[in-house]
């Protein structure tokens, strides 16, 4: 994955960097590098679909929780 598609992905989902980096217990220094080099891990293309997963389960969750009225 190329820098530009790690923050247009990051974009899309309104996750900024600092946001990306502290999930991930990352220095925000090494998505810097990873732009410097416009390379990122194999891993976070993987990482990004499952936080994107989870995301939409919690809203779906909290959805159905607020329907059924169950706190």
């Amino acid at each position: 994955m190329t820098n530009i598609e790690f923050e247009s992905i990051l974009k899309k989902y309104n996750l900024t960097k600092k946001e990306f980096a502290s999930l991930c217990d990352l220095p925000y220094q090494t998505l810097m590098n990873w732009k410097q080099s416009d390379k990122t891990p194999s891993w976070v293309k993987s990482w990004l679909e499952n936080y994107i997963k989870a995301q939409s389960y919690e809203e779906l969750k909290n959805k159905v929780f607020e329907i059924e009225n169950i706190q």
